[in-house]
């Protein structure tokens, strides 16, 4: 039996994507594992950004109401074992090795790591058995390995250019790709959209005759003050806490209520109590995670233009002296649309690259930074960049990680001194 270690540098050593789009290898496998998937009813949450923080307050409301759920995400920051949960708890090691090796002997040639691990996280829960799995869709969703799994429902967040080399330069070609996780009579929850995509998520729902709840129409909120307001399908709420920081997060938070919601007509009883609580309760690092004081570090896995933008817009609620950046990128990213929202609040800059494969090297991000007359140091690793960031920021001010869930994950582990398992997929 090989180690955990082993297991990992195999698996990691899979391709990330497959040779031609589709479903095929990944049914064959489930197949041959006896179709795990369908001893679950699962919920699928595609979109662009915002797909795992709603992943994880509908995880956390619906155990809230008494219920044993899955949780698969992708990517991890820190270590494999985060990507699939039950009840907010990591698979062990040992499950790892043990799932890992019964996949293997199972899988058809050229299957991927993401395929792999869908079907360890399907053979993990129905081996758990789960009442429910929240499955946060990799790349897209028609073509995704997720997808070989019949939902009972499906949620769309935010669509905006992203992985376009994979889904398509437009974003109704991306929203086409997404609408994919869309299953017949079963309700989709839609976070706002644009015209161009809503119309292409809509006619996928009458398509497949599918009801359709949109944020801001069928259901809405709002802030007041540091709390939020939801006015939803069945529940009005007030008060509301969310344990995920964050201005965007709103929208993430509402789109998971009503996602609650509506299993209480699919046979789940989702109590007030539960929607309040589980909202509350949610966690999800990375995602506007402070860490420490004077200074403070927080942590943002913004990494595409639209992240981006809502993580700037939510630095407002956040007081701060100076705000210094530890920004690291990887090369196929746009960092002049990524960091254009960001640099106007910035005093200098510590550019990194995490320690993965097609980073974009800190000193060619230095470059860039420094040809916009931003104050920059190129500091080489993620580890420097903190160091050097922390030896120059005074005790109000707040370092920021961010530009890629690499460098954020990088940076998590050396600040809670955790052993770093990169991978990108």
């Amino acid at each position: 039996m090989k180690t955990y270690q082993e297991t990992l540098a195999y698996i990691y050593g899979l391709g990330r994507f497959g040779m031609k789009p589709g479903l095929e290898k990944i049914c064959a496998l489930l197949k041959a594992l006896d179709n795990p998937q369908d001893r679950i009813s699962s919920v699928h949450v595609a979109g662009t950004n915002g797909k795992g923080s709603t992943s994880a307050f509908l995880s956390s409301i619906m155990n809230s109401a008494g219920y044993r759920i899955g949780l698969f995400t992708s990517p991890h920051l820190i270590r494999f074992t985060e990507r699939i949960r039950v009840n907010g708890k990591e698979i062990g090691e040992d499950d790892v090795v043990r799932l890992a090796e019964r996949v293997m002997v199972a899988a058809p040639p050229e299957i991927t790591f993401f395929e792999l691990a869908t079907a360890m996280a399907w053979l993990y829960f129905a081996e758990q058995k789960v009442d429910l799995a929240v499955m946060e869709v990799g790349m897209g969703g028609r073509f995704d390995a997720t997808n070989a799994a019949s939902g009972i429902m499906s949620i769309i967040t935010p669509i905006s250019l992203d992985h376009c080399e994979h889904l398509g330069s437009s974003l109704a070609e991306i929203a086409f790709e997404k609408a994919g996780v869309i299953r017949p009579g079963r309700p989709v929850v839609s976070s706002p959209q644009c015209r161009g995509v809503l119309d292409v998520i809509g006619r996928q729902c009458e398509k497949f005759a599918s009801p359709i709840y949109q944020c801001g129409e069928d259901f809405t909120g709002r802030w007041e003050d540091s709390c939020l307001s939801y006015c939803g399908l069945q529940n009005n709420l007030s008060g509301l806490t969310p344990g995920i920081a964050g201005r965007y997060q709103a929208n993430n938070a509402f789109s998971a209520l009503a996602a609650a919601e509506l299993l209480g007509g699919l046979g789940f009883n989702v109590p007030e109590i539960a929607l309040r609580s589980g909202i509350e309760r949610a966690s999800w690092p990375g995602r506007m995670e402070i860490i420490g004081e004077a200074p403070r570090i927080m942590l943002d896995g913004a990494h595409n233009p639209a992240g981006a933008q809502a993580l700037a817009e939510s630095l407002g609620d956040v007081p701060y002296d100076a705000l210094i950046l530890v920004a690291g990128v990887m090369a196929d990213k746009d960092a002049e649309e990524i960091f254009k929202p960001l640099f106007p609040l910035t005093e200098r800059v510590y550019t990194v690259s995490p320690a993965m494969e097609r980073s974009m090297p800190s000193e060619r991000l230095a470059a860039f930074c420094r040809s916009l007359g931003i104050a920059c140091h190129d500091a080489g690793t993620v580890a420097k960049g903190l160091e050097q960031a922390k030896k120059a920021a005074r005790p109000g001010d707040l370092i920021l990680v961010c530009g890629s869930l690499f460098t954020v994950g990088e940076a998590r582990s050396i600040l809670f001194a955790e052993r770093f398992e990169p991978f990108r997929g």
